[in-house]
C-alpha cells in the first residue's frame, strides 16, 4: 500500500526501502571511490578479507562496522579517504567446500586431477565469491568496490612469489624435515597458531619397561598417548631424580615391540608429572623430537598422515590410531605392562578449521626464519610506530613474538599460491625462481613444480601494501601506505596482524598501519561465544530483515568498548529500532513545520530564546565530545552521547519546547528562529549520527535544506565557540528539572494530564528568581503549571502540599482543589484490596509444604520476588491513604 508522503518522506519508517534506495544511489554516484590526490591528506584502512566460502555473522559485522564508522567520519573531515576491500583465498576451507561437492557427485579432487580441480575451485568461486561482499553491501559498508582486490588474482600472486623468492635468496626461508602439526582430515601440515588447544577429559596410562638384564626391575612410564609406544626409541629422566640416577645410561626393554630403548637424562623432564619417567617418541611429539636430536635417538615413524598405524606396525597396521589405542592398552593388559590408568585431563589440540584433532608428524616442509623478522616488528610496537587500542594488548603481542617458533608455511593441498620451487629429476638442483622453470639450470633436465601451495596467512600477510600494487611503485602505496588503523578481533593478532607488521616492515621498510584497534567477540546473551554446536548464533541479515541495518549497527556499537566483548540482547536491537523511529518521528515533525522557512535566514544571537541558545550550546557540547571520542576510538561512548543528545534533549525537550512557537503565526520572526534552530542542529546532528546509521540520515538529510549530493560527503560539524554558553545550560537544566519534579508529583497523586496545577517555587536567589521568572512559560507548558507563584520568604507556603527540591528551587504542589480526595481515596482502597487478595494467594501458596516440597526453585523464586514487590506496593497504598486522611 503506497504510504502517504510529507515533504517526501513517508509516514512509517521503512528500513528496507530506504537501505536499497540509498545504497544504490551512493555506488551509482561513486561516492566510495578514492582516487591518488597527493596534495590531500590520507586515511586509508584494508579490510580483514573474509573467506571467499563465508557468509556474514555477528563478528563480521561488528567489525565492518566499526571500520565504516571510522571511514565515513574521516570522509567527512576532509581525508582522501580509502577503505580498501577483498577476500581471502581460503585454502584449506575453500577446497574442503569443493571437496563436499565432488563427494556428492561421487567423485575425489584426484579423479579429476590437478589442473581440472583448480578449474573447479574457480568456479565455484565465480558462483559464490560475491555472497560475502553483498551481504557486507546490506550492512553498509562504504568500501571502494572498484579497487576490490583477492588474495589469488593477479597482481597479488607476484606480490607472493616476490616475497618467497626474496625470503629465500636471503636465507630467510629454507626447506627441513621436522616435526610439524598433521591434520590427518584435511591431510595437509598446520602452523602452531592454526591449532586451537582445547582442555579435555582422557586418562594417563601407566605402563612398565623392563631394565635390560634383569627379570624383575622396571622403570615406569606414564603416558596420554599408549598408540605412539610403538614409536618409542628412548625413556628420559631428570639429571637430578635420585630414583633413576642410577639406571642412566643403560637400556630399557620396550613392552609388546621388544626394542632396546636407552634411558637419558635430559632436563626437559618434569620429575613431578606422573612417575617422573618419560617415554621419548621423536616421530610423534614435538618436545620429544628435540630430546631425541639432544641424544641421538632415532625417528620412527608409526602413524600415517591419514591417521592408521603405519605398515610396520606389526598387528596394528591399518587400524585409526584411537582404534589402535583401545587394542593396544588391552594388549598391555593381558601381557602384564599396564600398571593402572588414571582420570587426567589435559589440552588436545584440534585443527582450527575442521576441529579434528591433529597429529604431530615428521615431514619435510618450508619454513621461514621469524626470529630476524619479528625483533623489528617488536620495536615498532615499543617504540610507539605502532600503538595497540587498548594498550593491554601490547603486551600479548610482544610476548608471542618474543617467544616464536619458525612458521611452517607449506600445505599439502591443490588451492592456493603454489610454492615456486622447481626440481630436477637428473640432477636433484632445487630452483627457486620468480619466472616459471621450465629446464634445470644446471644441467638443463626436466623439472617438476613442488606439488606444495603456501599457508594462506602467507598471502594474507602481505595484503595492506599487495592490494596497492607492490611490487609495482604504485601512486596508490606513495599516498595510503602506511595505512591509518586495522581493526580486527584480538583472536587473530597473531594469526595476521603480526605478520602483516613483520612482513611491512622487511619489504616496505614501514609500518603497515598507525593504530591497531582492537575489538572483542559477539557472545549471546549468556556470554557463551556463538558457534554451530550450540545452535546459539544469530544470523545478521535476518535481523537486518526484520529491523533494517541501521538498527543493527547501532545496536552493535553502543555499550561497546575496545577489545572487550559484548553481549547480544534482542532487547538492545528492539531499543536501537526505538531509536530510529523517534529519529524518523521527530524529523518528519520539523519539516511538517519548515512551511515558509527561507534557508537563506540567519538570526541575530539577540533573537534566540533560552531555549534555543541552551540546545545549540548542548549541540556544539556534544560535537566536541563524540569528535573527541571518534579519534580516541571510542565508538561506543560517541555513540551514546549522539544518542542522548538527540533523544533526550532535541527530541524530547527542544521540540516540545519550540512547539508553541511553531504553532503561532502570528509571531513570524520567533517562528522562523525556531524553523531555523529546528532545521540547522537537526541537519548537522545528522551528521554526527551518519557514520553509524547510515541510511536513515541520508533519507531524512535529503528533505532537509542542504547542499552537496549526499550526506556523506557533507563536512563534519565542527565546535563553534561562539554557541558554547555554560551560563543558560545551567539556567535550563534548573527549569527542566522543575518540571520534571511537577509531572512526577502530579503523576504520583494521579491528576489528569489535561488539569492545570497551582505551582509555587521558593527561590532564595534574586538572580535566579528572575531568570526563571522570565522563562517561566516553559514550565506552565511543560508542566501543565498555572498559575506559578514565585517566592523569596517561607510566607504563603501552603502546608497541604507536596514538595520537591532541585538546583536553588524548593517546588510546592499544592494539593487542595486539585484531587478528589473520596474518590482517590475510594479508588486507592480499591487497588489495596486487590492487593491484600494476592499477598494472601501467594502467601497461601509459599506456607504450603505440598508446593514448596513439589515445585521449581525458579517458580518459587517468582512467587517470592512478586510477594515482596507487592508487599512495598502496599505500604506506599497506605502511607498515601494516610496522607489524603489529613486533607
Amino acid at each position: 500500500m503506497e504510504q502517504e508522503q510529507i515533504n517526501n518522506i513517508s509516514t512509517v519508517y521503512d528500513p528496507q526501502a530506504v537501505e536499497a534506495k540509498w545504497y544504490k544511489f551512493w555506488e551509482d554516484n561513486r561516492l566510495f571511490h578514492a582516487e591518488v590526490a597527493p596534495e590531500e591528506q590520507a586515511f586509508s584502512i584494508v579490510i580483514p578479507p573474509p573467506n571467499v566460502t563465508g557468509q556474514l555473522h555477528m563478528g563480521h559485522a561488528l567489525d565492518e562496522t566499526l571500520q565504516d564508522i571510522l571511514i565515513r567520519f574521516k570522509r567527512m573531515q576532509g581525508y582522501n579517504t580509502l577503505w580498501m576491500p577483498g577476500t581471502d583465498h581460503a585454502g584449506i576451507a575453500t577446497q574442503i567446500k569443493v571437496e563436499e561437492v565432488l563427494a556428492q557427485e561421487g567423485k575425489t579432487r584426484y579423479d579429476l586431477g590437478r589442473e581440472a580441480f583448480i578449474d573447479r575451485v574457480w568456479d565455484w568461486k565465480a558462483q559464490y565469491g560475491s555472497r560475502i561482499i553483498n551481504q557486507l553491501k546490506r550492512l553498509g559498508a562504504s568500501c571502494d568496490w572498484e579497487r576490490e582486490r583477492f588474495t589469488m588474482d593477479e597482481g597479488c600472486s607476484q606480490a607472493v612469489r616476490e616475497v618467497f623468492v626474496t625470503l629465500y635468496e636471503q636465507g630467510l626461508i629454507y626447506q627441513g624435515t621436522r616435526i610439524t602439526n598433521w591434520c590427518p582430515r584435511c591431510n595437509t601440515a598446520l602452523s602452531d597458531i592454526e591449532v586451537e588447544h582445547e582442555e579435555k577429559p582422557g586418562h594417563l596410562y601407566h605402563v612398565r619397561y623392563l631394565v635390560e638384564g634383569t627379570d624383575d626391575e622396571y622403570v615406569t612410564v606414564a603416558t596420554t598417548r599408549p598408540e605412539t609406544i610403538l614409536g618409542d626409541s628412548g625413556v628420559a629422566v631428570h639429571p637430578e631424580d635420585q630414583r633413576y640416577k642410577r639406571l642412566v645410561g643403560k637400556y630399557l626393554i620396550l613392552p609388546l615391540i621388544g626394542r632396546r630403548l636407552p634411558l637419558v637424562a635430559d632436563e626437559y623432564v618434569d620429575p613431578s608429572f606422573g612417575t617422573g619417567a618419560v617415554k621419548v617418541t621423536p616421530a610423534h611429539d614435538p618436545n620429544d623430537f628435540e630430546m631425541g636430536l639432544r641424544h641421538k635417538l632415532a625417528e620412527i615413524v608409526v602413524i600415517n598422515p591419514d591417521g592408521t598405524m603405519a605398515a610396520d606396525t606389526g598387528k596394528y597396521a591399518g587400524m585409526d590410531r584411537y582404534e589402535c589405542r583401545k587394542v593396544l592398552v588391552n594388549d598391555l593388559k593381558e601381557q602384564g605392562y599396564l600398571v593402572k590408568i588414571d582420570e587426567h585431563s589435559h589440552a588436545v589440540g584440534q585443527c582450527q578449521r575442521c576441529s579434528t584433532v591433529v597429529e604431530p608428524l615428521i615431514s619435510k616442509q618450508w619454513f621461514v626464519k621469524m626470529e630476524p623478522l619479528a625483533k623489528p616488528a617488536i620495536e615498532a610496537v615499543n617504540s610507539g610506530q605502532i600503538q595497540f587500542v587498548p594498550e593491554r594488548f601490547t603486551k600479548i603481542y610482544t610476548n608471542w613474538l618474543e617467544n616464536i617458533r619458525d612458521w611452517c608455511i607449506s600445505r599439502q593441498i591443490w588451492w592456493g599460491h603454489r610454492i615456486p620451487a622447481w626440481y630436477c629429476e637428473d640432477c636433484g638442483e632445487v630452483t627457486v625462481s620468480r619466472e616459471d622453470v621450465t629446464a634445470c639450470p644446471k644441467c638443463g633436465g626436466k623439472v617438476e613444480q613442488d606439488p606444495d601451495v603456501l599457508d594462506t596467512w602467507f598471502s594474507s600477510g602481505l595484503w595492506p601494501f599487495s592490494t596497492m600494487g607492490w611490487p609495482q611503485a604504485t601512486a596508490e602505496l606513495q599516498q595510503f601506505y602506511p595505512t591509518s588503523v586495522l581493526v580486527t578481533g584480538y583472536d587473530i593478532i597473531f594469526f595476521w596482524v603480526a605478520r602483516m607488521i613483520m612482513m611491512g616492515l622487511k619489504f616496505q621498510e614501514n609500518i603497515p598501519f598507525k593504530h591497531v584497534f582492537i575489538h572483542g567477540l559477539v557472545r549471546d546473551s549468556q556470554g557463551r561465544k556463538m558457534s554451530k554446536s550450540l545452535g546459539n548464533g544469530i544470523d545478521p541479515l535476518e535481523v537486518i530483515d526484520k529491523y533494517g541495518a541501521d538498527t543493527l549497527r547501532f545496536m552493535l556499537i553502543t555499550g561497546n568498548t575496545p577489545g572487550n566483548d559484548m553481549r547480544f540482547y534482542w532487547e538492545r536491537v528492539e531499543s536501537s529500532r526505538n531509536f530510529a523511529n523517534k529519529i524518523w518521528n521527530a524529523s518528519r515533525f520539523v519539516l511538517m513545520n519548515l512551511e515558509g522557512f527561507d534557508s537563506n535566514f540567519k538570526p541575530d544571537a539577540n533573537q534566540f530564546t533560552l531555549a534555543d541558545r541552551w540546545i545549540l550550546s548542548r549541540y556544539n557540547a556534544t560535537i566536541l565530545d563524540a569528535t573527541r571520542n571518534l579519534e580516541h576510538f571510542e565508538l561506543g561512548e560517541a555513540a551514546r552521547l549522539i544518542y542522548e543528545f538527540i533523544w533526550d534533549e532535541f527530541c524530547d525537550w527542544y521540540i516540545e519546547l519550540a512547539k508553541s512557537r511553531l504553532y503561532n503565526k502570528d509571531e513570524a520572526v520567533s517562528r522562523k528562529v525556531a524553523q531555523y534552530v529546528l532545521s540547522f542542529v537537526l541537519s548537522n546532528t545528522l551528521k554526527l549520527l551518519h557514520p553509524f546509521m547510515p541510511f536513515i540520515t541520508e533519507a531524512i538529510w535529503q528533505n532537509l535544506p542542504h547542499r552537496g549530493i549526499s550526506i556523506m560527503t557533507a563536512t563534519w560539524p565542527r565546535e563553534d565557540e561562539k554557541l558554547a554558553n555554560h551560563q543558560d545550560e545551567q539556567l535550563m537544566n534548573v527549569i527542566m528539572e522543575t518540571i520534571k519534579s511537577v509531572r512526577n508529583m502530579r503523576a504520583e497523586v494521579n491528576v489528569h494530564p489535561g488539569k492545570k496545577s497551582q505551582v509555587i517555587l521558593k527561590i532564595a536567589s534574586g538572580e535566579l528568581k528572575d531568570q526563571i521568572e522570565a522563562n517561566a512559560a516553559y514550565i506552565k507548558t511543560l508542566a501543565v503549571a498555572e498559575p506559578i507563584t514565585i517566592l523569596t520568604g517561607r510566607d504563603d507556603i501552603p502546608e497541604n502540599a507536596m514538595t520537591a527540591v532541585v538546583s536553588g528551587v524548593e517546588i510546592y504542589l499544592p494539593l487542595k482543589g486539585l484531587i478528589d480526595v473520596e474518590k482517590e481515596t475510594a479508588r486507592l482502597n480499591k487497588e489495596l484490596n486487590s492487593l491484600d487478595k494476592e499477598l494472601a494467594r501467594i502467601s497461601g501458596k509459599l506456607n504450603n509444604p505440598g508446593f514448596t516440597a513439589k515445585a521449581p526453585a525458579d517458580v518459587i523464586e517468582k512467587e517470592k520476588t512478586k510477594q515482596a514487590e507487592y508487599l512495598e506496593k502496599q505500604a506506599a497504598i497506605k502511607e498515601r491513604l494516610a496522607y489524603l486522611a489529613h486533607l
